[in-house]
């Protein structure tokens, strides 16, 4: 999405941090029909919770959470609850069990639970903030492509810029709870409204660290969690945005592949080819943009068309831009929330380095390192800008807690590349088991043709057997 380039493309708390371990059950939620959104939700019913906006006060003020469930139609088989999550942090999940079942989640599945979704606070449905984030803000994105060390100075005034904004709007207050944590809290208030004394949780990309920090935050409500397409143990911090850089480099030879096999794309005949053309398109377009499409948002572009299992679309806007014109690409609904809700969580969950001259020094190396994208995804945002430190430390990943974890992961995803993976698997040492398929892309249950994969985590959210070791899948195709 051109407004998102690569803004879109965890239990142990601090002895500071007192925060109530158990509160009083919400009234049982009244269902009723859905809001409008991305697709029709004709199977889901919705309702909106009251959840603390600060944990450490919940007698403070409330904020709204709207949650949607998918019911199982099977009382004989149903067993519990699954939260779901689609990603973000900033993507809205109240529809996101409807897509699951329009992408054939197994009807197995569906008789065994009631399918839950919700927009996490500070977004969509919920109680939403804004930065007041400006049409050309966000087109131009949280990472520019950094040619030098003026251009980190350059992308550093608007980084403060934005930071100001984010503090100085009518939602500034809300700014530092709207965290994972918090987020991981309003989950458990939601199983505590359904009445469940466990959930079992399917959650993709930042929702893999959402998962994370639930499962270690509250152990024993923890039933079978799933996890696909994951970020590290330390969730969206400095480290997963330059691992953007490494993800592109490990996604990218499958795209050069596909297009040098495709001629007729005029990019190239053999992958050495295609790679050159990438670098010559995005040279062109620094010098002479085609219309908002700049090098920098051709790189963005590159890199988001990398997350899919199609490379035709990619293959397509390439030939589009190398003929100088511009592709036409939906501008998505809700862009400058789940921006702004970007903004908080990430800005929220870490402490940000501050020095101007390091993110100088990480464009530099990283340029290096990860030539086809790095120079982007290490320069300077608005976290470094932050106007206030974090209110609690980071929840920590362990080993500590029930052996329910699943992990599932693409060998070449862009966004949430494979070594990062690797790391959170390690911290959950044997709560986890870890799935890795030989595919590319970003997202691998029921989004792939992988049917290793697919049967593995079916199984898993089935019966809650999981493999006695990590299971490698070799690729397939339908």
């Amino acid at each position: 999405m051109r407004t998102t380039l690569l803004a879109v493309a965890v239990a142990v708390l601090g002895a500071t941090v007192v925060v109530p371990s158990a509160a009083a059950a919400p009234n049982a939620p009244t269902w009723g029909p859905c809001p409008a959104g991305a697709f029709p939700t004709p199977d889901l019913q919705c309702t909106t919770l009251k959840v603390p906006l600060d944990y450490r006060k919940p007698e403070g003020r409330m904020i709204d959470v709207a949650v949607s469930r998918l019911p199982s139609k099977n009382p004989e088989k149903r067993r519990g609850v699954l939260l779901t999550n689609p990603g973000g942090p900033g993507g809205v999940g109240l529809d996101y069990p409807q897509l699951l079942k329009l992408v054939k989640l197994p009807q197995s599945v569906l008789d065994e639970y009631d399918v839950i979704g919700f927009d996490p606070r500070g977004v969509g449905r919920s109680t939403p903030v804004t930065c007041d984030l400006t049409a050309d803000q966000m087109a131009v994105g949280n990472l520019p492509y950094a040619h030098g060390p003026a251009d980190v100075v350059k992308q550093a005034k608007l980084a403060k810029t934005e930071a100001r904004q984010c503090a100085d709007a009518a939602t500034g207050s809300m700014l530092p709870y709207v965290t994972t944590a918090n987020t991981a809290r309003d989950m458990d208030r939601i199983r505590q409204a359904l009445g469940e004394s466990t959930v079992s949780y399917l959650g993709a990309s930042y929702g893999t660290y959402l998962g994370a920090v639930y499962t270690s935050m509250f152990p024993e409500r923890s039933d079978r969690f799933v996890l696909d397409s994951n970020l590290g143990p330390d969730g969206y911090d400095i480290g997963a945005m330059r691992g953007f850089g490494r993800g592109m480099e490990d996604r990218f030879p499958d795209f050069a592949k596909f297009a040098a096999a495709h001629p007729e794309y005029g990019l190239g005949t053999t992958p050495a080819q295609v790679t050159a053309k990438y670098y010559e398109l995005a040279t062109r377009l620094d010098r002479a943009p085609v219309e908002e499409f700049t090098g920098s948002v051709f790189r963005g572009l590159t890199f988001e068309g990398l997350y899919s299992t199609d490379l035709k679309p990619l293959a397509e806007q390439w030939q589009t831009l190398d003929q100088g014109r511009a592709p036409k690409l939906p501008v998505p609904a809700g862009a400058e929330n789940l921006l702004s809700a970007r903004f908080a969580v990430l800005c929220g969950d870490t402490a940000w380095p501050r020095s101007v001259a390091g993110y100088q020094v990480d464009v530099a190396v990283d340029r290096i390192r990860y030539p086809l994208i790095g120079a982007a995804t290490a320069n300077i945002a608005a976290c470094a800008f932050w106007p206030s430190a974090p209110v609690e430390p980071k929840v920590r990943i362990t080993g500590r807690g029930p052996a329910n974890v699943l992990m599932v992961q693409n060998e070449r995803d862009p966004g949430t590349p494979l070594v990062n993976a690797r790391k959170l698997r390690t911290a959950f040492g044997d709560r986890a088991r870890m799935v890795t398929i030989d595919q590319g892309g970003h997202g691998a249950y029921l989004f792939s043709p992988n049917q290793c994969g697919n049967s593995t985590v079916t199984e898993f959210l089935e019966t809650g057997s999981r493999p006695a070791h990590d299971v490698f899948c070799a690729a397939e195709t339908r």
